[in-house]
């Protein structure tokens, strides 16, 4: 039996990178998994990826109409959720003095509004003893110059994190921060806005994480296995960093 053999998983964000390599994961440890993004052909591709435990819901976790629809799905084929994975989010290199009110408002709705009402919305479906767990950032910790937005909003996943344990203790349900370092998705090559650019950004991440390497999505995926699981039963209001070291020096 897979660690999470008969349980019912929702990874938002998870047509690719560490969403698709986490559902994934799951699957292979026997979890039926509903996975959610908003590009349509991208969310097929990788539903079709992780096979047949998986299903595939198209949505925007920053608009709840379609956040509503998602979990009245799931309410209507599972019944309940084990584990839900609020991993949607995203960012961009603005510098101070050229950050714009749409640039703050993308990624605000995005990462804060979205994981918010993301778990809001799934907490009826969540049974008690349930594991929540949120993908933060190494950004929240440590100044990167140009990404304040993003950082500022990564910052307030840890503290929801610290704020809904308290809420839901009378529940049991578990709630953790991942904390992935540079990893080889989509998302982070893209903050790039040249291949050279991108050499350069790779060439100064490995020289500053210790273990002189990107992260690969599966290894955050092998993180996020461990809070979703029964292993992880005493873990809660943690962060935990997935990030060769990048945070901790």
């Amino acid at each position: 039996m897979g660690r999470l053999e008969g349980k019912v998983a929702v990874i938002t964000g998870a047509n690719s990178g560490i969403g698709l390599a986490s559902a994934r994961r799951f699957a292979s440890e026997g979890a039926r998994v509903f996975m959610t993004g908003r590009r349509q052909a991208e969310l097929d591709a990788a539903v079709a990826s992780v096979g047949k435990r998986a299903t595939g819901v198209r949505g925007d976790v920053s608009n709840l109409t379609d956040l509503r629809r998602l979990f009245t799905l799931i309410g209507e084929q599972a019944g309940t959720i084990d584990i839900l994975f609020a991993n949607a989010g995203g960012g961009a290199f603005v510098p101070l003095g050229q950050i714009t009110e749409d640039h703050y408002a993308r990624t605000f709705d995005t990462n804060v509004k979205g994981t918010l009402f993301t778990v809001q919305e799934a907490l009826p479906l969540i049974r008690d003893g349930g594991s929540i767990i949120l993908t933060g950032s190494t950004a929240a910790l440590k100044g990167t110059p140009a990404f304040s937005v993003y950082s500022a909003s990564k910052a307030a996943i840890r503290n929801f994190a610290r704020t809904w344990i308290l809420e839901l203790a009378p529940r049991g349900i578990r709630v953790n921060v991942l904390a992935p370092g540079p990893t080889a998705t989509p998302g982070w090559h893209g903050l790039a806005t040249s291949e050279e650019e991108n050499r350069r950004m790779q060439a100064l991440t490995r020289a500053a994480v210790p273990l002189g390497r990107l992260g690969d999505p599966a290894e955050i995926a092998g993180a996020a296995l461990f809070l979703a699981s029964d292993d992880s039963s005493f873990v809660n209001g943690s962060e935990l960093f997935a990030d060769g070291g990048v945070a901790q020096i």
